[in-house]
């Protein structure tokens, strides 16, 4: 469990007092996220999740937060910001900058049929249809600049057949160029403990502190390396009937570009680095916290590294 800046039940109330949900009668910490703090809260009124943003820069934080309000009116299940008595969505408490969202109800699905995946896959599209008409622009924050960045910060870690790996992948990416692509605003770490279900249904999905702008077949790519794996904990290519239904599934509510096939089997790639990074950056280079959870770099490693074995195979039908 994540929590970074401790909130006491006394602390709630008080900053409560600014928005019109009730008085607070449950306050539970998260034990989800390395980010972020999180906090389930119930009130008189409803069910909440409180976060505290610990390093998101302020600026980009509007982004975020209006973005799920623009995914939510366009029906997409996502959290709805809660704006307070000064009609605003962010607020600080304890020093932090603070949001107060809706509390979705379902369950995440660990180990995701093939069922699992094609919902997700269509809701993933009728996400990306609906962000076609946001109008907030933010660069993806972990994008090609941040992974040189973290490449460089990382790389003293590694040994010899790691750094290979980074280094060649870097040089791979620096390659490509898809200036055509459709893009917009994509969730961009929508893996399975992102999204909770309700009788076979998508019942929501969260966690939009990583969002950006950018290729929708990159986010396409991001959910295809964790909900499609033939085994996460063992075997971690892609298993065929899963990736069919959630590619199939998107396809069918947002077809994809030609453009965006050929570029598939470099964006697997992208996506894998990226979260190889940012797993290595969080092992080697901690933040001082509570309880903090760290995920195995490795698990990403060996995805980076089977999706880059299989490169020459052919595009994305």
């Amino acid at each position: 469990m994540s929590v970074f800046t401790p909130v006491s039940e006394s602390q709630l109330a008080g900053w409560l007092k600014t928005y019109s949900v009730g008085a607070p009668t449950m306050l539970e910490p998260i034990a989800a996220g390395i980010e972020n703090t999180n906090y389930f809260v119930t009130t008189s009124q409803g069910r909440y999740v409180l976060t505290l943003f610990e390093r998101l820069p302020a600026a980009e934080l509007p982004f975020y937060l209006e973005l799920m309000v623009h995914l939510a009116r366009h029906g997409i299940p996502c959290p709805a910001p809660i704006a307070g008595l000064d009609d605003r969505y962010l607020s600080s408490l304890n020093g932090k900058p603070a949001a107060l969202v809706t509390r979705l109800e379902g369950k995440p699905v660990d180990n995701p049929s093939a069922a699992d995946c094609a919902e997700l896959g269509g809701l993933l599209a009728r996400m990306h249809l609906a962000a076609r008409s946001y109008g907030g622009f933010l660069e993806n924050p972990r994008g090609p600049r941040w992974w040189r960045r973290a490449a460089a910060e990382v790389r003293p870690f590694l040994d010899a057949p790691r750094a290979a790996l980074l280094d060649g992948e870097l040089q791979f990416q620096s390659q490509q160029r898809f200036p055509d692509l459709p893009r917009g605003a994509v969730h961009a770490d929508l893996f399975r403990d992102n999204a909770i279900f309700r009788a076979g249904r998508v019942s929501g999905v969260f966690d939009f502190y990583f969002a950006g702008t950018d290729c929708y077949v990159y986010d396409l790519a991001v959910c295809v390396n964790d909900w499609c794996l033939a085994d996460p904990e063992r075997d971690r290519r892609l298993d065929a009937p899963r990736t069919q239904a959630l590619l199939g599934a998107y396809a069918a509510a947002r077809p994809l570009q030609a453009a965006e096939r050929e570029a598939w089997p470099a964006m697997l790639r992208a996506a894998a680095l990226r979260f190889w990074l940012s797993r290595l950056h969080d092992l080697h280079l901690p933040r001082s916290g509570e309880l903090v959870k760290v995920h195995d770099p490795e698990h990403f490693r060996e995805i980076l590294a089977l999706r880059a074995a299989q490169d020459a195979q052919a595009p994305l039908a």
